[in-house]
């Protein structure tokens, strides 16, 4: 038998084996980070969790009892999600200074680290609307304004003043005003529907519908100067009909007088 010859290497074998050894070791790599980081995601929620529960536990508990139940003094919150804390907490109105109608908007003692926790630990009482992301409740298309005003008319005007100012309800209670309110905390009370306001779901109103409310909304209640001058509360055609009556009859009725004063008649008598 003729002896087989032996083949030389190719010089670029030693290559090819060393970035196989590197692709294997990266394929490794990928295949066991995403599992680490979704440990440490689950820890980081975890403690987030223990934390609201201890706030929770002083904060809360005293109305909506030990576990989020509630009792006679506070609804239950199992349920209600993270984005309702969020809301809640975020814009004062919890914890309650005291029972009532209508909880108002105060300044908020906690921190948004704080509200975070809280919102973790009621958000694993039961599943519920989740706090939005940033791309979900901001705009950046002109005509989302237009299209909120005219989806802001239909479905909130009735109650929140057709410019976002509020107004009286039944039985004490109240629509807030929708002045210096922060975009995130409009789009979670339609996600949520506090107190007197009926909640709109994605399934009720798409997401994209209640971004474009939003923009309307901060646009109209702004601090800039309103092109038409004085607003007279922007209460609409009550106020605008009591100035015209008051100010605008008045002042008419006054130069009636004055002109009647001095006519020749007058004079003479």
């Amino acid at each position: 038998m003729k002896k087989l010859s032996a083949r030389r290497r190719h010089p670029l074998a030693a290559l090819v084996v060393l970035l196989l050894a590197l692709a294997a070791t990266g394929g490794l790599y990928a295949a066991f980070a995403p599992a680490d980081k979704a440990q440490a995601d689950v820890a980081a929620q975890s403690l987030a969790i223990d934390e609201g529960k201890k706030l929770f536990a002083v904060g809360c508990s005293s109305c909506h009892g030990l576990n989020g139940q509630g009792s006679s003094d506070g609804p239950s919150l199992v349920g209600v999600g993270s984005a309702a804390v969020d809301f809640q907490v975020g814009t004062g109105r919890m914890p309650a200074q005291q029972p009532g109608a209508q909880v108002p908007r105060k300044k908020n003692i906690y921190s948004q680290a704080e509200i975070d926790q809280l919102a973790a630990y009621v958000a694993s009482l039961g599943p519920g609307p989740v706090i939005p992301k940033e791309e979900q409740f901001t705009s950046t298309n002109p005509e989302d304004i237009s299209k909120g005003g005219e989806l802001f008319r239909t479905n909130c005007a009735q109650c929140h003043n057709f410019a976002g100012q509020g107004g009286a309800l039944t039985k004490g209670k109240y629509a807030p005003s929708l002045e210096g309110v922060d975009a995130k905390h409009i789009y979670e009370a339609m996600q949520t529907g506090p107190q007197n306001m009926p909640s709109f779901p994605d399934t009720t109103m798409p997401e994209e519908q209640k971004k474009q409310i939003v923009a309307f909304v901060r646009h109209t209640t702004n601090d800039e100067p309103n092109p038409g001058g004085l607003t007279l509360g922007s209460l609409g055609p009550v106020t605008e009909g009591l100035f015209g009556w008051i100010f605008g009859l008045g002042t008419l009725i006054a130069v009636a007088i004055w002109v009647a004063a001095h006519t020749t008649k007058a004079k003479k008598s």
